[in-house]
Parts: C-alpha cells; structure tokens; sequence
C-alpha cells in the first residue's frame, strides 16, 4: 500500500479535516477502479461480452442452468441422471481383443442386412393363426434391421466385426424400462410360437427354425436363440445360422448376433457377451473399461 500523501501546510485544521477526508475518498475509488480492472479478462479480453446488460447488484455473475440440473461434462459415461451417454454406449463396446479367433473390425456394419432373412411368414403354418405369425414377422425383421430389443429410447452404439463370411454385431443401448421388460418376454416366447416356419420372397421360399440358445450368466436378465433359416443365394441352395441374444444391465442392454452361412460361431457369441458385460457395468460406474480383457479360453 502506497503511504497517505501529507496535505499542504495551508490545509490544516477544520477546513483540512474536511479536504482529507475528500482525499482519502478519492483514493479509495481508485483502489476500486484499479482491482476491477484487474478482475475483468485477466487474459488480456475484456471480461464480457459487448453489448451485454451489466448484472443486477447481489446476483451472481455465474450462468444458472436453465433445467436446475448440472449439465454431464462431455465425454462423461453417463448423465447427471445417471443415464447412459453416447460416450459410454461407445465405450462399452468390444473390440477385436475380446472376442477370439481372426475376427477383424468393420467400418460399416450399420449396412449390414441378411437378404435370407427378407420374407414374408405363412400365416398357415400356425395352429393359432395370425398372432403367433405376426411375432415370428417380428423376429425376421428385427434381425433384417438389427433391433432385436426394439428401438432405444436413449444412447446407442454399434460395433461390427467380419471373419471370413461369418459376421459378428455387438449393441450397447439404452432403453425405457417397461418396453425392455416386454421384450425379453417376447424373446422367451419365441422358441415356442416360432419353432418352425416358412416364408416367401418373391418365387423363394424358405424354412425357418427357432430354438433357445444359451447365454452367459451376466446382467440381470438374458435370452438367447438360434435361427437357422434354409433357402438360396446366388441361386444355389444355402443355410443361414445366426446365434442372437441380449443381456440386460438396469435399463441398459447389450444384444449380441453372430453367425454365417459357414455355420454358428457360438464361441464368439458366448465370449462377447462375457466380455461385454463387465464392460457396460464398469460404465455405469463411471469407470474407463480396461484395454486388456481377460484371458480367452
């Protein structure tokens, strides 16, 4: 602090008390100008934007959250809610590591589409008619547009891997809890309505059979099948077989389809639905999945 200026000889007594005081007021206001100054852009700007409205006395400066809620920071896994984000869907996905055998990474498997799974079903073929026919349609085109689980209500996120003709799809997405519900326990229902069935595309007619598959015992609740659909491709006769599944984690799911028309590729299936659980639920925790999964079998 600088030391008080003495006043002028001349200035002494009543009238110089009055001019001190002056004085020292005068010093103050610009000790005040001064620490604003220094306050206001300390990175050399000028500390707000031009044009805007100075700040009513006793409001805070600071932006109030419109909703009352504190916004997630971006790239966080999961939302001030505690809903999955976009950032998280995408790092709870596997990658080659987790999966065994010479699977690699596709760019595009959002455009993925099987034309063996195009058709429609015969309703004759059901004992109870159109209702079972309708769910078994269901399934075929579930599987045609990779939304075995119905469409998510939240965060999604896709990664897809190519080994040979065989083909390997593993979804991360967040969904409304009750439509979850009812959708695994349409998948139960399945192996029982959909055991055995034909549909047409055009002149091609083609069998289909649906049984329960297994699926590792993570989550809070899983279903798994097996669709092996018979037809042609390319004109010469050709088999279809596809492992499906989900795993549910809260009102999360992972959903995991695999196969070919060289055969199953049930490792694979099984494998990534065992690295691919922990891997969400360490996302719902917050937690970045490790790089290095376990040890395959």
């Amino acid at each position: 602090m600088s030391p008080r200026p003495s006043l002028p000889h001349g200035l002494k007594g009543v009238g110089g008390t009055l001019v001190a005081r002056l004085l020292a007021s005068s010093l103050a206001a610009g000790a005040l100008l001064t620490t604003a100054a220094c306050s206001d852009g300390g990175d050399g700007g000028t500390g707000a934007l031009e044009g805007s409205a100075s700040p009513v006395a006793g409001e805070s400066r600071a932006a109030k959250p419109l909703t009352g809620k504190t916004p997630s920071p971006s790239g966080a896994f999961t939302s001030a809610g505690g809903a999955l984000t976009a950032a998280g869907a995408q790092a709870a996905l596997i990658t080659e590591a987790d999966i065994e055998d010479d699977w690699s990474a596709s760019k595009d498997a959002a455009s993925w589409h099987e034309s063996l799974l195009v058709g429609t079903v015969d309703v004759s073929d059901f004992v109870t008619g159109k209702a079972d026919a309708a769910d078994c349609q269901k399934l075929m085109d579930s599987l045609h547009d990779d939304d075995l689980l119905g469409k998510p209500s939240g965060a999604s996120a896709l990664a897809g891997f190519q080994q040979g003709d065989a083909r390997l799809l593993h979804q991360v997405a967040a969904y409304d809890k009750s439509s979850l519900d009812s959708s695994f326990d349409w998948l139960k229902s399945l192996p029982a309505e959909c055991d055995g069935f034909t549909m047409t595309d055009g002149p091609d007619q083609r069998t289909v059979e649906v049984i329960e598959t297994s699926v590792p015992d993570e989550g809070d609740a899983r279903q798994g099948l097996r669709v092996t659909v018979q037809g042609t491709a390319g004109g010469e006769p050709a088999t279809l077989t596809l492992d499906v599944g989900a795993v549910r984690v809260g009102t999360d799911a992972i959903t995991v389809t695999s196969g070919g028309l060289s055969g199953d590729e049930n490792n694979s299936f099984q494998q990534a639905f065992k690295e691919g659980t922990p891997r969400l639920e360490d996302v719902l925790k917050g937690k970045t999945p490790s790089p290095d999964p376990g040890e395959v079998d």
